[in-house]
């Protein structure tokens, strides 16, 4: 590697850091003859798979020079930064010689936006084409589809990425327009209905034909930006279950504003990101993905906000004390798991077990369920502790919230006094 080419790494590697949507999973891309590389793990990006193999991802911008001057983003065209660009050749060549190594399993490649979304959108699916076809390289790939890029160039790209990601980055549509106003949701969510439409399609086309390429075979994902202006976790949740009602949407991630442009007064004035608000948000996220609960159960208009203390499923326990306790040697599945300290894998062991006895504390720790959180909302024939409905639910809160020393806010989360600049 010569020094310009390190150069050019050190630089836009740099720049692609605060994309946060490179984790992946659900794709099986197996090596052929003559091919280097598989694509066979269960996560990706600094992650491990269910093997325990830790799978780690090439990120990378192909340019860090921009047309957009979005104000929360480290690349917009005003910003006095390094910039860099790699050409095709170059990022492909890397790419295979950092595979030899070992030192990655695939590439997440995202890029500045120049001259127009096509350009930039074709020379993307050039590296991604050159990889499969030229090196025939079966490793994962990740692209980023560029906002305002056609529907021929997302639909290429989907034959050679194993997943495409369009960034909505702002929950609302006049938030953006003021951060970012050369941008706009119509130019957003096109490339997503793009991908949308070529994954549905290619599914119907291999119940029909046998050796059909797959078409981003590992779906699509979005990121959004936590704190850079004055959204609700209502809103951003029920934008985040609207998607997640797309059946190719696979991943919402949350990221939280870094203050990267400090001189621009659009911009809160933060000294560090809203890291326990963004935690929260991927909780409640996860309680709608696999916990069966809807947006609007875990906010609402009385509660818009998360709750910076506690987790949102034990806070929507303690909301709805008339729903407890759980009967778990009777109720249904879908009651037990909304239990607070009772997971997927634990409701599902607790259903199978109960056929065949009375369940009791004693197989509750062996499950692993919590129950320092699970004992105050559940009851069985061998739990003497008091429920929700002898105790108080402030007085279950109070023992449940984590300590902190006297102070009487969290540290790590500052609040935005979003009303002193808009």
């Amino acid at each position: 590697m010569n020094d310009n080419i390190l150069e050019k790494l050190k630089i836009l590697a740099e720049s692609a850091k605060y994309d946060v949507s490179c984790a992946s999973s659900g794709t099986t891309r197996r090596n052929k003859a003559n091919g280097i590389g598989n694509a066979t793990g269960w996560g990706i990006c600094h992650s491990f798979a269910e093997d325990g193999r830790c799978i780690s991802l090439l990120k990378i911008m192909l340019t860090n020079f921009c047309m957009y001057d979005c104000a929360y983003c480290i690349n917009r065209r005003s910003n006095d930064i390094p910039r860099a660009t790699f050409s095709v050749s170059e990022l492909v060549n890397l790419t295979i010689e950092f595979y030899r190594r070992n030192y990655i399993e695939g590439l997440f490649l995202s890029s500045g936006v120049v001259r127009n979304p096509d350009y930039t959108m074709e020379r993307l699916v050039r590296i991604a084409k050159d990889l499969r076809l030229q090196y025939r390289f079966n490793g994962y790939i990740h692209l980023k589809s560029i906002p305002g890029a056609s529907k021929e160039l997302v639909d290429e790209a989907g034959r050679y990425a194993d997943r495409l990601s369009v960034n909505i980055e702002i929950p609302n549509e006049t938030s953006l327009q003021k951060l970012a106003p050369e941008k706009d949701f119509p130019s957003v969510f096109a490339p997503m209905r793009y991908i949308k439409q070529g994954i549905l399609e290619n599914l119907e086309d291999r119940k029909k034909f046998r050796k059909v390429p797959r078409f981003a075979p590992a779906g699509q994902s979005t990121q959004m930006i936590v704190g850079a202006t004055p959204e609700t976790d209502r809103e951003i949740l029920r934008l985040s279950s609207a998607l997640y009602h797309r059946p190719t949407m696979k991943r919402v991630y949350y990221s939280g504003f870094v203050p990267v442009n400090t001189y621009d007064k659009r911009l809160p004035m933060l000294k560090q990101p809203p890291l326990v608000r963004e935690n929260r948000l991927y909780q409640a996220d996860w309680l709608m993905r696999f916990y069966q609960f809807k947006a609007e159960e875990i906010v609402d208009d009385a509660y818009p906000n998360l709750d910076l203390e506690i987790d949102p499923k034990l806070a929507w326990a303690l909301r709805h004390p008339e729903k407890f306790p759980v009967d778990i040697n009777k109720a249904d599945y879908e009651m037990i798991l909304r239990v607070p300290g009772i997971g997927v894998k634990s409701a599902q062991l607790i259903i199978a077990s109960r056929r065949y006895g009375r369940i009791g504390i004693f197989q509750l720790k062996k499950m692993g369920i919590v129950l320092k959180k699970a004992q105050y909302f559940i009851t069985c024939h061998e739990l003497p502790l008091q429920t929700i409905n002898e105790v108080h639910p402030d007085y279950i809160r109070k023992i449940l919230t984590p300590k902190t020393k006297g102070k009487k806010e969290d540290d790590r989360q500052l609040k935005i006094p979003f009303e002193n600049y808009i």
